[in-house]
């Protein structure tokens, strides 16, 4: 069975509220994701290929900011070490109860743990790899370095922190430029100019997107020992810092 199409804003909206992770969201957001985020796909599985490289016996696993747990079912998708736990959080309880229902029906067995939770609040264990996949752009600009120290002291010796989101260029040309590439992007994926209007409308001061170098300036910062841009299309990127 087909997933629920993207229609949320197809219609004129005399008022548009900001952007929430809401049921109405969840019943379409795989293929929101789909149609909006360039080479989604190939990042959600090298998230896995990376986290069977790089996890490490009897240690966690975290999905920040799980939303459905395509990550989640990535990373049990890849022959983990020995008494590897997944934990997902995320702060909508209808994404974390929708993806309880998708990762009940996995057949791979790695534990799974999810939980509702703000994750700059939350109380982190030692952990062999991090994912934030599109999470860190929706966090307060303020609350992100701390966030990031947290999370790095608490990655194991050899572990990774995999971060994608959407990113800003400092050049004026450059930023126009990938804007108007993802637009198009999405044109191509059935979205109209309404749609994608109203839709910048609504998420423009909830998604707040850095720029690479400030990812990777606040990743080294932080304690890791590289940072290195794995995957970039338009104004999307995902990296991989490795703490030695």
């Amino acid at each position: 069975m087909s997933e629920p199409k993207d229609t949320l804003f197809a219609d004129a909206l005399n008022h548009i509220a900001p952007f929430r992770f809401d049921q109405s969201v969840v019943d379409v957001f795989p293929d929101m994701i789909q149609r909006s985020v360039p080479g989604y796909q190939t990042i959600i599985a090298m998230t896995g290929v990376l986290a069977a490289r790089y996890a490490q016996p009897n240690s966690v696993l975290y999905d920040l900011g799980c939303s459905l747990g395509a990550s989640i079912l990535a990373m049990r998708q890849q022959p983990l070490p020995a008494d590897c736990r997944i934990v997902g959080i995320d702060n909508s309880s209808v994404m974390i109860k929708r993806c309880q229902s998708i990762v009940s029906t996995d057949s791979n067995t790695t534990d799974t743990e999810l939980t509702c939770a703000d994750i700059t609040e939350f109380e982190y264990g030692p952990a062999s790899v991090i994912v934030l996949n599109f999470t860190l752009q929706f966090v307060k600009p303020e609350l992100r370095d701390q966030l990031v120290n947290t999370l790095v002291s608490q990655l194991l010796p050899g572990g990774i922190i995999i971060i994608s989101e959407k990113v800003r260029f400092l050049e004026a040309h450059l930023d126009q430029l990938n804007i108007e590439l993802h637009h198009e992007f999405k044109r191509r994926n059935g979205y109209s100019d309404l749609e994608i209007a109203q839709k910048r409308s609504a998420i423009e001061d909830v998604l707040i997107p850095d720029t690479i170098e400030t990812h990777r300036s606040r990743l080294l910062a932080a304690g890791c020992d590289s940072c290195n841009v794995w995957f970039q299309c338009f104004n999307f990127a995902s990296l991989v810092a490795i703490k030695s």
